[in-house]
């Protein structure tokens, strides 16, 4: 029986397997050694004494099938082959079919150390990168290592995009991409992580060294919140009087979003508001919401005036401008007002406005509700998909959070949360960020303890929203994916390369979990080894 390697197989003799690199496109592998005595592989175990004659057929050699590659995320399907695989090799190429993946190509040829051809015909050796007609979506690719070739297609640059992190990862210190055909998809659209660099300032450079973690373990969403009450952390020149002493230039700001193009990743902003804004109102405090008793509400925006909306609006459309991402985030959490025993008596300036906007019996909620709908309505003129905090949508009342608001779910921990189903029976779509498994939360304070890559990968999956309960499967198509967040309350707890060191296994497991619906083949430890291996 011939292998589809091009090996021999003998029925009742041993194979031998030696990983020769094929010479030509025929996949016959090159200088095949002869066994020790001078026989064949094919020569009968009966004739001892036979010898090889110019009729006898050249030695050649034997290869098990295929073993499925470990990478992180796993790949979802591979189908094995015999033959000895790939791995650079000096003269070996990248060449693209479509002038479209010249960046993937290039990127992919100077990490393996080959040449770039462009577009050209493949010869042995060689990776092709291109475009197809896949049926499996945008993000799916096919990747087969077959005659001593590679071929990476896709129905998008995105996919070709992923399966040369495959390839790169297989191939890592040494290692053979194994011959056969991967064909792999994520099972969910948003792969994120979320840093608040608001609270802490991180360097232009440490960001960028993140996006090209993430981009090799196929992340495709990186969240900046970059508005809080300690900081306000990227150059402004609408309003430079709130601008931070540490912050990203534009110009930084620009490079980090041109590095995450590269790779893939949409650049999520999310500017808080109605609260969260300290850092903007101690520059603007006459517009701090302040209670009857002339108390100031920490970080809370008083929305019952006209120069609030203004303010951050102005905000907005700048910020809109930087950041050219098809996704924003719009916050609406943790609004002061709404937390006290008695909103309507300590801030009557809030129910007068409510009143006078949306009619007699409409209240805080009601007002904060409109704040929100009139934020996206800001941003839907820059063509956004939006996105706000749970706790910034309000049941009852007589407004409602617009119906094309996606719920970024982080907790059900405060008084009165309703629960993740209440929203997806309603038919919103949901991102996770629950705070149980995904919040990296600096100094661990009030009830947080730093996650851990172990508990996410053999507990959490994108249905548990919250806590550690899972929500019925029939909303899976409404829970779009999940995000890792670093949260830096206490912002001093830790360097940038203790953070870095610290979320290095939970994006790992995260991934692998938003990547693969089913339980993970490797064990934890496994799992972790083989992290360690790839680096």
């Amino acid at each position: 029986m011939v292998a589809a390697g091009g090996g021999v197989v003998v029925a009742g003799a041993a194979a031998l397997t030696v990983a020769f690199w094929p010479a030509g496109d025929s996949g016959e592998p090159a200088g095949a050694r002869v066994p020790s005595g001078g026989t064949s592989a094919t020569a009968s175990s009966t004739s001892p004494k036979a010898t090889p004659t110019s009729a006898s057929p050249s030695p050649t050699r034997t290869y098990p099938l295929s073993q499925t590659p470990r990478t992180i995320p796993a790949v979802r399907e591979h189908t094995p082959a015999r033959g000895p695989g790939w791995r650079p090799a000096t003269g070996a190429r990248v060449v693209v079919a479509d002038s479209e993946l010249a960046d993937e190509g290039r990127l992919l040829a100077g990490e393996l150390k080959l040449s770039y051809a462009g577009e050209t015909e493949p010869r042995s050796g060689d990776v092709e990168l291109g475009l197809d007609d896949g049926t499996a979506g945008v993000e799916s690719y096919t990747l087969t290592v077959k005659s001593g070739r590679v071929t990476i297609t896709a129905p998008g640059d995105a996919g070709v995009f992923y399966g040369t992190r495959t390839l790169k990862q297989e191939v890592h210190g040494g290692g053979t991409a194994p011959e056969g055909v991967v064909r792999d998809r994520p099972a969910k659209p948003q792969r994120g992580f979320m840093l608040d660099i608001a609270r802490k300032h991180f360097t232009a450079d440490w960001i960028e060294d993140r996006v090209r973690e993430l981009g090799d373990l196929k992340f495709n969403q990186l969240g900046l919140h970059f508005s809080d009450d300690q900081g306000f952390r990227i150059e402004s020149d609408t309003h430079p009087e709130i601008v931070s002493k540490q912050h990203l230039s534009k110009a930084q700001v620009r490079e980090i979003l041109d590095l995450a193009a590269s790779r893939h990743i949409t650049v999520v902003p999310e500017i808080d508001s109605p609260g969260h804004l300290g850092a903007v109102l101690a520059a603007h405090p006459e517009l701090q919401l302040r209670n009857a008793q002339g108390v100031a509400s920490q970080g809370s925006i008083d929305i019952s005036q006209q120069a609030s909306a203004d303010l951050v609006d102005e905000l907005l459309n700048e910020y809109a401008d930087l950041f050219p991402g098809a996704y924003w985030h719009l916050g609406g959490d943790e609004y002061r007002a709404l937390t006290v025993a008695n909103p309507s008596a300590s801030y009557p300036q809030l129910v007068t406005a409510a009143v006078n906007t949306y009619g007699a019996g409409a209240g805080i909620a009601d007002l904060a509700t409109g704040w929100l709908n009139d934020r996206a309505e800001v941003m839907r003129g820059h063509d956004r998909t939006l996105r706000a905090w749970n706790d910034g949508f309000f049941p009852g009342g007589q407004v409602q959070a617009d119906d094309d608001l996606q719920v970024a779910y982080w907790t059900g921990k405060e008084i009165g949360a309703r629960k993740p189903a209440d929203y997806l029976s309603a038919g919103r779509e949901l991102v996770n960020y629950n705070d149980e498994y995904l919040y990296y939360v600096l100094g661990q304070p009030q009830t947080f303890v730093y996650p851990t890559g172990q508990r996410i990968y053999e507990q959490w999956t994108p249905l548990v929203v919250r806590g550690t309960t899972a929500v019925p499967a029939k909303y899976d198509r409404q829970i779009l994916g999940g995000s890792f967040a670093v949260w830096c309350d206490l912002a001093g707890s830790q360097t940038q390369d203790q953070v870095a060191a610290g979320i290095r296994m939970p994006l790992r497991a995260t991934v692998q979990k938003l990547w693969d619906p089913g339980k993970p083949a490797l064990s934890w430890t496994d799992f972790r080894n083989l992290a360690n291996r790839l680096g």
